[in-house]
Order: C-alpha cells, then structure tokens, then sequence
C-alpha cells in the first residue's frame, strides 16, 4: 500500500460508476493514484479514457468506491469550508454553466473567497487583495467593473481562472484549463502555473493540447477508464505510453530542450 502521506491527493482502489441505477456504466475502475506535492501533474489521453471523470473524483465530486486523500487526509473527514480552502476546482466549460452573466469580473473573481468568508459577512480587506492579485495575474484586472456575460470566451476563462487563484488554495485542479485561450494566454497559463510550482503548490491538469502537457512535472496517462502510466514526463516509458495510447499516431520529439508532440 502507497504511503498517501508523501502525496497531496491520492486513491486507492478507485471505482466510479456514472449513469443511473438502472444504466449506470463504469468509467473508472480501481485504480490507484498518487500525485505528488509542489509538482505540476498533467492527465492526458483520449477522448472518454475518463479524465475529466477521475479529476472530478479526486475533488470529491462524484460518488465513488474506494478512498480518496487530500494531503494525507481522508477527503470525507475534510469539513467543507477547511476542504474548499485547501483545494481549488477549475470546472471544464465552467463560463457556459455558472449563471454568472449579470456579475461583474470583480464579483465573479470573488466567489473564489467564500470558502474564507462568515455567514453573510462583506468581504474583507484580505479578500480584495486577493482578487486584484487574482485578476491582475490573468490580466483581466483593467475589465474588472465589466459584465462576466460581455466578455468573450477567452475573456471568460481568465476570470474563471482568477475566481481559482482568489481561493489562494494548497491544491489545484483544472479540467481544461487552456479552453478559448489563444496562444499568448496559453503561455501566460504556462508561466502562472510554472510560478504555483515554484510556490510549494500543486497543480493538476486535464489537457488535449499535448505538447503542453509534456512540459509538465508528472504525467498521468489513461485510457478507457485505466492509467498506463503515472510518473516524470520526461522519462522515456511516458512518451511510449503517450504513443500506444493515441495508437501511435504520435511521436514525442526533443526540440530545443522541450519535448513536443507531432504527427507519426
């Protein structure tokens, strides 16, 4: 057995069924996992291998068999306000579901403090830090007075992700996280993730865009509702897993000190 002490979220003999009681359909099937503290993990694979599933499971989204840990705690023991502050969830389409569009940028960004907030109580001096630091990361601070439902997709998704830096939290999930971003925003994601790192938190995320994924720390590769591969990224078992797992229609290259991802 895995010591989860050493992991900032960890499984063991994880099992999610999704559906019905009359239809439901297994979509993970008792896996263990251990993501490492202070490192930035990617999980990667194709569609319906179970991605964004097993993110949702790790965050305690879904119902599952088996144990999940956060930060070397069983995740039901967390109360829920000490849980929302230790880990911070970036939903997949999160701008489309949120009923949000009469917010400001401001209001939206603040939601990521009520996890730190009393009953009813105005936000504090602490909370607006927070947010400015929040929306000037993503560069949507000159916007801030705008309405969440004026602004672009693009535009959306760096508020979003603001509202996630606002809960200032140990742990980080984000279910495609580049979604609407053009590549200036992406390499800005790059940079604001690889500064989380270098701050002692840890960071997972689901992402298509491979070759970013393998600028990684970790990488967690699934397919049909099973991990091939869980370890560094750069080792070469990873980028064979990565290969098998998109029927080699891929190959991982090193250029210019990075590995990338091209066509086989």
């Amino acid at each position: 057995m895995k010591d989860v002490t050493i992991s900032a979220l960890s499984a063991q003999r994880l099992t999610v069924h999704l559906g019905t009681a009359r239809a439901s359909r297994q979509v993970l099937g008792g896996l263990d996992v251990a993501i490492r503290a202070g490192r930035w993990t990617s999980i990667v694979g194709p569609n319906g291998a179970g991605k964004s599933t097993l993110l949702r499971a790790l965050a305690g989204l879904v119902p599952v068999e088996g144990r999940v840990y956060l930060l070397g705690r069983p995740l039901p023991a967390w109360p829920h306000r000490e849980r929302a502050r230790a880990l911070a969830w970036l939903a997949q389409g999160g701008a489309s579901d949120m009923g949000a569009d009469d917010l400001t940028v401001r209001d939206v960004a603040m939601l990521g403090r009520l996890p730190h907030q009393g009953w009813i109580a105005p936000p504090s001096p602490a909370d607006h830090a927070a947010v400015e630091a929040a929306l000037r990361q993503t560069h949507a601070w000159d916007w801030r007075d705008r309405a969440f439902g004026a602004l672009s997709g693009g535009e959306r998704q760096r508020v979003l992700l603001a509202r996630l830096l606002a809960v200032q939290a140990q742990v980080l999930l984000m279910d495609e996280p580049l979604a609407n971003l053009d590549p200036p925003h992406q390499a800005d994601w790059l940079a604001l993730v690889r500064q989380l790192v270098r701050q002692g938190r840890t960071v997972v995320s689901v992402l298509h865009e491979i070759s970013m994924a393998l600028m990684a720390d970790d990488l967690l590769v699934m397919r049909e509702g099973g991990i091939t591969y869980a370890g560094p990224v750069d080792d070469t078992q990873a980028h064979a897993a990565l290969s098998a797992v998109f029927d080699h229609r891929l190959r991982i290259h090193a250029i210019d000190g990075r590995w990338v991802a091209l066509p086989q």
